[in-house]
This record gives C-alpha cells, structure tokens and sequence, in this order.
C-alpha cells in the first residue's frame, strides 16, 4: 500500500515536470508539442488538408496554378472589391471539426491553434496592411454565443503581427445563418448587413473569418468598408470550402 502510494506520487510529480516543460497539447490529437511546434503538433500539421493552387481573389481550390493577376472564372464574371484573399486549408475533416467545435462547443483553446496558423500565412498577403477586422456578429447572437470567434482568432494573429484589431464596425441586421443556403440566398441576407461607422484611418485593411463558403460576407463587409473610404481589402480566414 505505502509502495502504491509513493509511486503515485512519484508519477504526480513526473507529469507536473512534463507539463513545465511541455506544457502544450496538439489540438488534434493530444500530444504534447514544444513551443517550436506550437499548438498543433507537425505530424498534425502535415495532415491537415492543404490547398495546393487557389484563386488569388476569392482562395476557390483550383487544379492548375494561375498566373500573377489572372483569376477564376467567377471573379473574372463579378466585379469584386476584396484584393485578395488566402485560405489554406480546405473545410474539411479535421478542420471542419475543429472550427465547429470553436464556434458551436466553446473549444476556445482552438483559436490561438488556428491563429498561429494564419499568422504564418501572413507573408502572403501585401506588406502594406495596416489593420485586422474580424467579421462582426450582430450583438443578440454575440450575446447569446458568448463571444465572436473572427475576434477569438484575430487576438493571436494580432499579436504575433503586431497590427491593430478595427473597431466600428457592425451588423446592423441579424441574418439567419448562411450555412445551407445557396449563393443567391446568401447575397440577399447579406445585402446591406454591414454598417461602418469610423475607418479610424486605415487604408488596406485585413478581414479575418473562420471559413470562406462563398465569400458573399466578406464581399458585403468590404463593399461597406469601401464606401467609408478605406483604399483596399483583404481577407484572411482558415479554410475554404470547396
């Protein structure tokens, strides 16, 4: 009995020195990883479902490689205002899994996983961004959610990139959720849902979202910004469905 105990106590011990020093978790699987692999370990990482060739414009997955300046048929057919826009990770398993579990179950631990993944996504994007705006939640289902997890994932990316989160902006009008609609539904809740009250200056600001579906929010989002005189937008966000 004194033998078990003592050993119990021991292997207490051990697992307390293994969390100083290795103190995180791969959100996906559980193992531990260093600080040099961060929150998702590189076996994880390697699996993750990678997007190889997307639309510059819009992150649509493609099958060849576009060049500089030449984009999918859709946005060659619809004016846009979004300069560009990186995903690199298509919404599928586990991603799909861990963004719903964020969103949905409260998994806030997944943010600052996703966040470091955007944050090494940045030197894709134009050098002259001076501002992050995560898509806003109209206030009933922020407040009944708890939180908006655009701002969850802009936290960490806005320290690792040391750029300001945008204030100012709102949902002015409480759509229904996007999920299952199809794109002409989608640009009829979203027309006008946006409202800028101050750009605070910014000139190339950085939309920040979880998934893009059919980009018809953050379309809406900087059409608004736009017309408040803000000179670019981009779009960062974890995944792209396909």
């Amino acid at each position: 009995m004194i033998l078990r105990v003592c050993l119990g106590r021991a292997a207490d011990a051990l697992r307390q020195l293994d969390d100083s020093i290795m103190p995180l978790r791969c959100v996906f699987c559980g193992t531990r990883s260093d600080r040099f692999e961060g929150r998702i370990c590189s076996g994880c990482c390697r699996d993750l479902p990678w997007i190889a060739n997307a639309c510059a414009r819009c992150a649509e997955p493609l099958a060849v490689c576009l060049p500089p300046g030449v984009y999918c048929a859709a946005c060659q057919s619809r004016v846009s205002p979004i300069h560009a826009t990186v995903a690199p990770l298509l919404y599928e398993f586990p991603v799909d899994a861990g963004l719903k579990a964020l969103k949905f179950g409260r998994r806030l631990h997944y943010a600052p996983a996703f966040g470091e993944l955007l944050a090494a996504e940045m030197p894709r994007l134009a050098a002259d961004i001076d501002a992050l705006l995560p898509v806003p939640l109209h206030w009933r289902r922020q407040a009944f959610r708890g939180f908006n997890q655009a701002l969850e994932l802009c936290r960490p990316l806005a320290r690792n990139c040391d750029l300001p989160i945008m204030t100012g902006v709102a949902r002015r009008r409480a759509t229904p959720f996007q999920s299952g609609l199809a794109a002409v539904q989608r640009r009829q809740n979203l027309r006008k849902a946006f409202f800028v009250r101050k750009t605070h200056g910014f000139r190339h600001v950085l939309i920040v979202d979880d998934v893009v579906t059919t980009g018809e929010t953050t379309r809406q989002l900087g059409i608004a910004l736009i017309r408040r005189g803000v000179e670019k937008v981009s779009v960062l966000a974890v995944a792209r469905a396909a």
